[in-house]
């Protein structure tokens, strides 16, 4: 099968991060038996999800690794032009929910599996595939915890997140959090008896944005990202039962996207100071006031040097060797930090088009990866 017929089959998994990802893990575990690959599924507890791990070449030795996740974002409340899990080809774009993040790569790695699986290689190619990436790269760490007790890891790791196949370097970690705000209930004709907890989150949300301006106008760079300095940012808030009722509980999802040279776990602190200064003026006259901060998921930034071994290499495969870093987050990281495998970024299409209705990669991108993928198989079997 060829990078386009496997992506057509993999669309049609709607593979969701709060759905099941068993049927895309199968098919690709049946794919790889018929070519005599043999992979392991690393399943959750409940058995709804899974990774895939494979090797193709000799297993005594460290290999490259292409990573990529099998989830994709939601499509609900988006206005799609068809199918959004069915393949449509139209105009030089492939269309459906995951063809640019990051199912073309996932095809394209399978398509060079089939390839690698009929030559013989010196240095072995490894597969990871993980789930739930879309939500903080949860489902790869079962992975990884697997792949710490195995006697060989691989060497190097490119996760094909889409890069437009250049080569990403670097990415912010991430720390997300929910600040629990608890104010006192009372009749909203004597609302200042009461202490509005949705009030008290508002000001919470003044001092995540006090952290922002402050991490603009004074904080470290990093020039190589778009936004080049760490951001802060409150996306959820939720609180209230009924207008005539002064609300005693409201929450804040918020995150913080931290380049290297920041600790996110620092930024923390100072939020959790500010947090408690709001409690400390309200103490007095309501005793319940609180504002609990509690993590909810943190995974590292990636900082690979620009003259890495892993960069040199990869600038073999590629057309343009110039590096940046991306501003989303991936597992990256978490290899290089849990693993001490070095990682880049790169992989076909562009994230201006993932996450949004009529996503697409183009199909130049999609023989653009083929044509990566056969000088890797050509280096593997050098």
């Amino acid at each position: 099968m060829n990078t386009l017929e496997l992506l057509d089959r993999l669309i049609a998994f709607p593979t969701v991060s709060r759905d099941p990802n068993r049927e895309l893990i199968a098919f690709v575990h049946d794919f790889l038996a018929a070519r005599g690959i043999e992979a392991q599924i690393v399943a959750t507890p409940d058995g709804r999800k899974a990774n895939l791990f494979a090797t193709i070449g000799p297993a005594d030795r460290p290999g490259i690794m292409l990573s990529g996740h099998t989830d994709v974002v939601p499509v609900e409340g988006q206005s799609w032009s068809g199918d959004p899990f069915r393949l449509r080809v139209e105009d030089g774009r492939a269309y459906g929910r995951g063809t640019a993040d990051m199912k073309g790569f996932v095809a394209a790695a399978l398509a060079l599996a089939e390839r690698a699986a009929g030559r013989e290689l010196s240095t072995p190619l490894h597969l990871a595939l993980s789930h739930d990436e879309e939500v903080g790269c949860v489902g790869v760490r079962s992975l990884i915890e697997r792949m710490e007790q195995a006697p060989v890891r691989p060497h190097m790791c490119i996760v094909g997140e889409p890069t437009a196949l250049r080569i990403a370097t670097g990415h912010k970690g991430k720390l997300a959090a929910r600040a629990t705000c608890c104010g006192v209930e009372g009749h909203s004709a004597l609302a200042p008896k009461a202490l509005n907890a949705i009030h008290l989150a508002c000001d919470f949300v003044g001092v995540l944005r006090e952290q922002q301006d402050r991490l603009a106008t004074e904080g470290a760079r990093d020039p190589d990202y778009d936004i080049p300095y760490t951001t802060v940012h409150a996306g959820v808030i939720g609180g209230g039962t009924a207008l005539n009722i002064v609300p005693n509980r409201c929450t804040v999802d918020f995150e913080i996207r931290n380049i290297a040279q920041d600790d996110a776990s620092q930024i923390l602190n100072r939020l959790m100071d500010g947090a408690a200064k709001l409690v400390e003026q309200r103490k007095g006259a309501f005793p319940q006031a609180d504002i609990v901060v509690d993590v909810v998921n943190t995974y590292p930034g990636l900082a690979t040097p620009a003259d890495a071994p892993i960069v040199d290499f990869v600038r073999l495969l590629v057309e343009d060797p110039a590096t940046f870093k991306v501003a989303f987050g991936t597992e990256g990281g978490l290899f290089d930090s849990r693993l001490s495998i070095p990682t880049v970024i790169c992989g076909p299409g562009s994230m201006d088009q993932g996450h949004k209705p009529d996503e697409f990669i183009s199909l130049d991108q999609l023989a653009s990866c083929d044509r990566m993928m056969d000088r890797l198989l050509d280096r593997l079997a050098a």
